[in-house]
This record gives structure tokens, sequence and C-alpha cells, in this order.
């Protein structure tokens, strides 16, 4: 079950705010008192209540708004207790000292803002002792583990005789707060919309329950997600959970996880199990470095030698592959038939070495020269795609040993690249100009990994970046009568590619450009 937490400052907004989310389908409400400006009065706002409700009136020092005496806010816990409230909210310490009274079941929280202690089941033994119906444990993740290990608390207590709301706060804790409740919490907290803000990391209703469909989610939950740090611009909640409604495939969820570099060994080797995961997508800065905690790889990471999708087989073992590729790729290829007009159509999602002979068949990119921007995960897949369709690369990165290097492997294979200082960029003549540094991504739309000006018609210009659909290096190309491609293409074709591996049915592609692109608009 999904609480919706609301707080105004008059008994008529709460009131009237407390009808409307019922008539939208909210079974439970809690009621913050603490944010009113005049005094509670519990008798007004339980009467004619259309959903059981918690009352809450919260201390500063648990978060919260209360400016009159500690003791007049326990007068009115008692009240509401009295009154027959379906839960009082009663906090650590607070709960030991006010004895049961009326029809009200007693929730005993503690809250702690900064961090997520280590002794997580003493925190549980001692408020399950302060006489409660329900314990609620909300502790600040400052790394993903805090939040796996919330989790697993919230699994092991799930048959236990005082149930637990268990879930922490901030970003690191967002994927406690959608999974508790199928791993064993009565339920978990929510805002009205998302711009009432009440709790770190609190997600809005319409969310929590129509995107990740927290109601419905069993302890069987298969989990999916994406690893990335940082990870709120990702689209691929929205995207991929939009996939499995419209293919109706219940019981999953595809959920955002933030994890450090530091934690990410850590994060492969205890999430899989806590979580139930199937299915990982991988993004920056994981897409090399989790290739060695891999059990095994296909010929797509071999290559290119960085992993953008995860996959958990039956016996547990994992496989990591590359949609980045074939997905690029396909991007390009529309930007290519449209330069070269007439030219002969070809499959660019398929290597075009020749199985006999090794050489390089003819393409649309044969003898072109094409700038490569971000010598990175995505840069890899680009680069090696298009050296492998006959294309001469320049490779360039602000970090330009790791272009380097990429130039001097390509060479190795007999492909012709070969790297160049960051700030030289604009003195070279090619053909493509190919975006794959995060340099335009939102929030820091002005910026453009490329000189507008110096921009020309002859361009064919490729961006990576998907937030926004229209970056200002695409856009000033599109300005210039340069032929382009979005982020947005090749980001919903590798995304349709992962939901098939994922699930074994076929993507939802327009569902999945659309949803990726309403939420861009909005």
């Amino acid at each position: 079950m999904i609480c919706v937490t609301i707080a105004y400052p008059s008994h008529h907004q709460l009131k009237s705010e407390h009808q409307e989310l019922a008539q939208k389908g909210a079974r439970l409400i809690e009621l913050r008192l603490d944010h009113l400006q005049a005094e509670p009065n519990i008798d007004l706002v339980l009467k004619d209540r259309p959903t059981p409700v918690i009352v809450t009136c919260r201390r500063a020092e648990d978060g919260g708004m209360w400016y009159l005496t500690e003791e007049r806010r326990r007068q009115i816990l008692v009240k509401a207790m009295e009154a027959g409230a379906d839960y009082v909210d009663l906090e650590d310490g607070v709960a030991a000292s006010i004895p049961r009274t009326g029809t009200s079941k007693r929730i005993v929280s503690w809250h702690n803002f900064v961090e997520t202690p280590e002794d997580l089941d003493a925190v549980y033994d001692r408020l399950a002792a302060q006489d409660a119906d329900v314990v609620k444990i909300a502790c600040f993740a400052q790394s993903p583990l805090d939040s796996l290990r919330m989790l697993d608390l919230v699994k092991r207590k799930r048959n236990a005789k005082v149930p637990l709301v268990g879930f922490c706060m901030g970003e690191y804790g967002v994927p406690s707060r959608i999974l508790c409740q199928a791993f064993g919490s009565p339920f978990t907290y929510c805002q009205p919309t998302a711009e009432q803000a009440l709790a770190p990391g609190m997600m809005a209703w319409d969310v929590m329950r129509d995107l990740y469909r927290a109601e419905e989610l069993t302890p069987e939950v298969e989990v999916f997600g994406v690893i990335a740090d940082p990870v709120g611009h990702s689209m691929s909640p929205v995207i991929h959970n939009s996939a499995f409604i419209k293919n109706q495939l219940p019981n999953r969820v595809y959920i955002p996880l933030r994890v450090q570099p530091e934690f990410l060994e850590e994060f492969m080797r205890k999430a899989p199990e806590i979580l139930n995961l199937k299915g990982l997508s991988v993004t920056i800065p994981h897409k090399e470095k989790v290739i060695p905690l891999l059990d095994q790889v296909d010929t797509s990471v071999k290559v290119i030698g960085a992993c953008n999708t995860v996959l958990w087989n039956a016996d547990g073992s994992t496989l990591g592959t590359n949609t980045d590729y074939q997905a690029a790729m396909s991007s390009l290829a529309s930007a290519a038939s449209s330069v070269e007009g007439d030219a002969k159509p070809v499959n660019w999602s398929e290597p075009l070495d020749d199985p006999q002979t090794g050489a390089i068949r003819e393409t649309p990119l044969t003898g072109k020269t094409a700038l490569i921007m971000g010598a990175g995960g995505v840069g890899k897949a680009l680069a090696i795609g298009l050296a492998r369709r006959g294309a001469e690369l320049i490779l360039t990165d602000a970090d330009f040993p790791r272009a380097q290097a990429l130039a001097e492997r390509l060479t190795a294979d007999g492909y012709t690249a070969e790297a160049c200082e960051w700030h030289f960029r604009h003195e070279i003549d090619v053909d493509y100009l190919v975006n794959c540094t995060p340099i335009g991504m939102f929030p820091n739309v002005g910026n453009s990994p490329y000189d507008v000006d110096r921009l020309k018609e002859s361009h064919v210009c490729f961006d990576a970046v998907y937030n926004p659909e229209e970056t200002l290096f695409i856009r000033s190309a599109r300005e210039n009568g340069c032929a382009v491609v979005n982020g947005l293409r090749m980001f919903v074709l590798q995304a349709g590619m992962q939901f098939e591996r994922f699930t074994g049915t076929e993507p939802p592609l327009d569902v999945m450009r659309e949803v990726v692109q309403n939420a861009l608009n909005h």
C-alpha cells in the first residue's frame, strides 16, 4: 500500500486535499499536523475522513515543523488515539512514555537525517519494544549499500510480529522507497505531487503508483535498473517501466540506482540477491569498470571494451553485452543515407568485415573522416563501429591519454585512427562530427562540444546526448543545414534491444520513444 503524506497550513486545505486524493484512489493518508498554522483540531481533521489515516505531528529534531511546546504536542497525539485515528506516529523515546489508549495502532518511528547506522537490527528491536504495532525506520543513505542494508532488514522482518516500514532517504534511498512494500513493509510513503517536497528522496504519488506500480509488486518481483553516477537525469526508468506496462508484464520494475565507482564491486556482489536483480543498464562511469566483475561477456563487449547491459542467467551467473553499438550504427545509417542520396543501402547493424578476407566492405563511410569527441564507453562503440565501416578516425578527449589509447588499439587492429588534443579539434577537416561526451547534457544545456560557429553544411553531426532531445550542438547543426542524428534515436533503439534481452518480448519502440519525448518536454 502507498501512504500519501499531506501537509498544509490550514485545516480546510488539509481536508480538501484528503478528499481529492481519496477520489483519485488513495487508500492511506498521513496527516502532518505540525504544518498547520493554527493549533490542530483533532475532531475536525478526523471527522468524515474518506480513508484510513496516520496522524503525525513531527517535532523539529525529526524533520517536522512543530512550534508549540512538547507537552502540548504529546497531548494532541494522545487526543488522536482517543478519537480513533487509524494510526498515530510516536517517535522513539516518546512512544515509551505514552501508554496505549483507544483503538489506534501505534507506529513507533525513528528518523536519522545524517546516516544509516550499522546497527539497524538493534534500532528495530528498540522501537518494537515500545508497544509498537508498526515500526518505522527512515535513515539518510550515504551510499547505495545503505539502501541495500535497509531492504535486507525489511526482507528479514517480513514475518515478524511487529511489521517494519523501512526505507532510506535521499537519492541513494530511492530504490528502498520503491521496493520496501514489495519486500515486506505494510506501506511506503510518497508525496501528492513532485512539487510538494516533504522529505529527501520522496517521490510523487502518481510516479510511485503508475510508473513503478509499487502497490502491485510482490516479494517475487523481478528487478531491473540502471547503474550510474549521477543517475537522476536518466530516462531509463520511464522508458522501461512504460514498456513493461505496454507489454502487460506484471511484477517487474525498473529502478534508478546511483552507484559511486568505489562501491561498484560491493554493489554487484550484494545487490543481486537482496534486490532479485535480473538485468541492469550500465552507463557513465561504469561501462568499462563493470567488465571484470562479470562472469562472461559477449563479442560486442570484447570488441568495444565497454558494457552497457548486464543480464543474470538462471544459475545466477552474469553476462555482459553492448547494445550501444548496434543502436549507434543504425542511427548513423539514416544520416549517411540522407547525405549519400541513392547510395546502395547497407545494413549497418551488422559488422561489415568480409568474413573470408577480413577486408572492409565498401559503405557510405568509405573514405570519410570522422571526429569522435569522447573516448569513453559510447565513444568506443561509435569509433569501432565507424572504423569497421571504413571511416578514417580522429579521436579526441579531454583526457588525451584515453583518446591515444583507443587510437593505438584501432591502429593495431588495422584501422585508420589517430588522436588529437582536445583544443586542436577545430583545426581538422572532417566529414562527421560525433559527440560522445556529456557536454550539452541537462542541466548544462548552453554548452556544445564543438564551436557552433565552425559548423559547415557538409558536416554530418551526431550527438549521443538525449536530454535535452535537441542539444545546442544539434540545433546549431540543423540551422547550418547539416544532416543530424540526435541521441534520442540511439537511446530508444539501445533501450529497445535491452528490453528484448531483459524480457524476451518485442520492445514497443513507439511507446518508448513517446514517453521519453513527453518526459523531456515537461
